[in-house]
This record gives C-alpha cells, structure tokens and sequence, in this order.
C-alpha cells in the first residue's frame, strides 16, 4: 500500500502543496542561521528529493533568499505573508520543508539535532517546562 500524501500550506492559504513519501529525514537544526529564519530556539526541519514535491498553488508567490557567502543556505516564503515554504537545496537534488508548515503530522519523526554545539544559550529541554493547554499563566 502506497503512503498518502502529505499537504502543506503557509498561514494566509496561498501558497499548498503535497510531499510523497518517503520523507528522507527530520530534523532539528540548532545552527545560528535556522534561528534567525525561524526566530525560534531551532527549526524542525524535513527532507526528500525534490521530484517528491508538487505545488498545488501559489508557486509564483514564493520567494527566495540565498544568503550570501553560505553554500546551501537559503529561505524560501510567501510573499503574501511570510511563511517558510518548502526550498530546494542548492547544488542538490532535494528539498528542505518547514515541519511546521505540514497540514497533518508526519508518519516520521524527529530523528536527531543537528549544529547541537551552536545551540542558543537559553535553550531548555521542553521535558524540564511546565505544560499547558493554552496561554499559560
């Protein structure tokens, strides 16, 4: 039985589209660049060939930033209201997807971190926080 599909879209709706599996890796990067893209402690990070990829919409409204002087780095958004989006990895033949930007959850999980010595120096385990279910106190 083949795997389902998974649908992706940024925030505002514009931008969709669909991953075939296999998905060929999850993780998180704690490098200082996926920082600043994300503006979180680390980003969740999926990867697959590229050929694995279909924009359902939006394609024409994503952009992209190579940063300059990086050999692979590069964030790709919508310019409608700047959500990561799926971005192919330079001088590769396969893709970068945000996590977080997936409809539904993945059959994979996160399968290690990455860049774990540049770490932000605040970063804590989510195990050693208090849970809550909504805003907390």
């Amino acid at each position: 039985m083949q795997p389902e599909a998974l649908k992706g879209s940024c925030l505002c709706g514009s931008v969709r589209f669909e991953l075939k599996p296999p998905l060929t890796g999850f993780r998180y990067c704690h490098c200082s660049r996926c920082r600043k893209a994300t503006g979180a402690a680390h980003a969740a990070n999926i990867f697959l060939p590229m050929n694995q990829l279909t924009w359902l919409a939006g394609e024409t409204l994503i952009r992209r930033f190579d940063l300059p002087g990086a050999k692979r780095f590069a964030v790709c958004f919508c310019t409608q209201c700047g959500t990561r989006v799926p971005s192919k990895i330079t001088g590769t033949e396969n893709c970068l997807v945000p996590a977080g930007v997936l409809d539904a959850s993945p059959d994979l999980r996160p399968d290690g971190s990455i860049f774990w010595g540049s770490r932000a120096p605040w970063f804590m385990e989510t195990q050693e926080l208090p849970k809550h279910d909504e805003y907390g106190k």
